[in-house]
């Protein structure tokens, strides 16, 4: 909205001119999605508390945990009013990439919502069923897909995939493109929502991974720094790393009051859509193989559950004392504060490996 308002009066008043620029832009969005944060979040956290949004935690689970019993869930709401907001006023209205990521963000953000909601009305750790919801963002995700079908990022690489650390190595997905992006999409959305049991553990991530990925897109959409790094370059994908600092800022002042000992959790309503978005990213990009690397938690939090699910329904044995796997390590005796914070390390550790990807190759 900035960007549409001001720059256009520039030939008025010249210091407007600053609002072509993606960096101001990004970084007003960061620091307007972290003051929204600061501005909302007590105002949610005491009307959930009014209400008795709470959440209901999983009676199996880590002993530690039954003292957050009745803690506010749904702050995933500011998450999204966060990022919304910063979003309509930052970034440029009219670029297909954002109209995209703001109905990922609805669609996804809605379809949590209703989750959580069902979990408070029934009084139990379960909402909506698997099927449903894997049905409402399949829904999403194959639209998604048939879009850049007709109108691709890149129409030279438009089923093409890079490989990391491989200089100019593709992967053809062909037809099965379509496929590969509603993998990517619902995949990203499921392993962040599996991610989010552990206070601070999810956003503290997807903060990390929204940053690096912020990056990759800048770069992507500066045709000379794309010539540079030998990426794909996408034209007006400098515009999603606006976006994404909205994410960056929404998600640190959501860590205010989602660090242990956390007051809110984010629920459904913010995990599906961050993990959405985080996926619909890499493929705007073409760094769809990199976020596999870059979110390598999420990666490893999804698998666990799927190893544990898949291995005990055959011999009745558990590879995990629980999963995901954080729970795993909690009940080997590490602290909760403790599991967050090497998990933040390892999420830092692989944002590096990916911009290192950039060269090595």
């Amino acid at each position: 909205m900035f960007y549409h308002i001001f720059y256009r009066l520039s030939d008025v008043f010249t210091p407007f001119n600053i609002f072509q620029y993606t960096t101001f832009r990004a970084g007003g969005a960061v620091l307007t999605g972290l003051l929204i944060c600061f501005i909302i979040g007590p105002y949610i956290i005491k009307r959930l508390r009014k209400f008795k949004i709470k959440q209901v935690v999983r009676l199996d689970g880590p002993k530690t945990h039954l003292v957050k019993n009745g803690t506010p869930t749904m702050g995933g709401l500011i998450i999204l009013l966060s990022v919304v907001i910063s979003t309509l006023l930052w970034t440029k209205l009219d670029n297909r990439f954002i109209i995209w990521l703001l109905m990922g963000t609805m669609w996804l953000g809605f379809l949590g919502f209703c989750d959580d909601y069902l979990k408070l009305k029934k009084e139990s750790s379960h909402g909506l069923s698997a099927k449903a919801k894997l049905f409402g963002q399949i829904i999403f995700a194959a639209s998604l897909a048939a879009y850049l079908s007709f109108f691709p990022s890149n129409p030279d690489f438009a089923t093409l995939v890079n490989v990391p650390f491989l200089k100019s190595f593709f992967i053809n997905f062909s037809f099965l493109y379509i496929v590969f992006v509603i993998i990517i999409v619902v995949g990203s959305s499921n392993a962040v929502n599996l991610t989010d049991g552990l206070d601070g553990l999810a956003i503290g991530n997807i903060t990390i991974v929204a940053f690096t990925l912020a990056l990759f897109a800048y770069f992507s959409g500066h045709f000379q720094i794309a010539n540079y790094l030998k990426i794909i370059p996408v034209t007006g994908s400098g515009e999603i790393s606006v976006f994404l600092f909205a994410v960056v800022g929404a998600g640190l002042g959501f860590l205010w009051y989602n660090s242990h000992p956390a007051e809110i959790f984010m629920g459904d309503t913010g995990s599906l859509f961050l993990g959405g978005v985080l996926g619909m990213t890499s493929v705007f990009i073409k760094q769809e193989f990199i976020l596999v690397l870059l979110g390598g938690v999420f990666v490893v939090e999804a698998l666990s559950v799927l190893m544990q699910v898949s291995y005990y329904r055959r011999t009745k044995i558990r590879i995990f004392k629980m999963a995901p796997i954080h729970h795993h390590f909690e009940l080997l005796g590490l602290s909760e504060t403790k599991v967050t914070m090497r998990f933040w390390i390892v999420g830092i550790i692989l944002a590096i490996l990916s911009f290192a990807s950039l060269k090595l190759r």
